[in-house]
């Protein structure tokens, strides 16, 4: 009797464990990003005062760039790390096996996707939930939401400037189809003129030349001021005809953070010049 007893209890207690809620990590105190746009993402949510680690080319808000450097986008110092401490580390899904030692070393990693225009608001739902700060995600993601419908109304109705974007030059490198910066084009206005489906990609000076954009909006840091008297950027009518804009602050376009909105609004100035703006 006394066993069947303890072995009805022992049922007992393991099916209420069956039963019984899911436990709910606690929110993370201490966060690694290894990613500039998720770092402004958590600062948005109010999180900056439990970054403690952050990567190369973090530069806003100035308090992160304050903060120690752990990563760039192609390495990882593992061992800086986990002397932080942290209780989550964040990043992208193209930084996979750059996070093999952290996982390894016990720590909680979440990559996120960041290619199109849903990853923005995907990475900032799920940064909230990580984070204890969904209410606080979803009312960023309304605000951010409204801002770009009003921008968009004031987009002029006519032609579509078809919009070439420079990343690099050597070799040019640039934006897919698949990219939420060719998406913040077609909101501007405009159409992403390189004709690729993925978000970035190479890109050979012939098929440029063919395509002939009517814009062209580079990257500060791309090289193209001190090549554009070269083939195959002399052989273009934009470049001829003085279309080519080159972003004063990249990461208002080229990084997808809350501050995006600033690059449409940048955007839809330089592809309608006498538009309604």
């Amino acid at each position: 009797m006394p066993f069947r007893f303890a072995l009805l209890g022992s049922f007992v207690a393991a099916l209420a464990a069956t039963n019984a809620a899911p436990a709910v990590a606690a929110a993370p105190a201490r966060i690694v990003s290894l990613m500039p746009s998720l770092t402004e993402d958590l600062f948005a949510l109010g999180l900056g005062p439990r970054v403690v680690g952050v990567s190369q080319y973090t530069d806003f808000p100035p308090a992160a760039a304050k903060l120690p450097v752990i990563a760039s986008f192609a390495s990882v110092d593992a061992e800086l790390v986990v002397r932080l401490h942290p209780d989550l580390v964040v990043g992208i899904a193209a930084q996979g096996a750059l996070v093999a030692d952290l996982r390894r070393a016990g720590l909680r990693v979440e990559l996120l996707r960041d290619d199109s225009f849903d990853d923005l608001f995907a990475s900032l739902a799920r940064l909230g939930a990580l984070c204890g700060r969904s209410r606080e995600a979803s009312a960023l993601a309304k605000r951010l939401r409204a801002r770009t419908a009003e921008l968009v109304r004031e987009v002029p109705r006519g032609p579509q400037p078809r919009t070439f974007v420079v990343l690099g030059t050597a070799p040019i490198f640039t934006v897919g189809d698949g990219s939420y910066i060719a998406h913040l084009i077609a909101l501007a206005g405009g159409v992403n003129a390189s004709g690729i489906r993925d978000a970035y990609a190479r890109y050979s000076p012939e098929a440029l030349v063919a395509r002939q954009p009517d814009v062209i909006v580079a990257d500060a840091y791309s090289g193209l001021a001190a090549v554009r008297d070269e083939p195959p950027w002399n052989a273009l009518r934009a470049v001829r005809a003085g279309r080519v804009y080159v972003l004063p602050d990249p990461a208002i376009l080229e990084r997808p953070g809350p501050r995006y909105n600033l690059g449409l609004a940048w955007l839809i100035a330089r592809l309608h010049p006498r538009g309604s703006r």
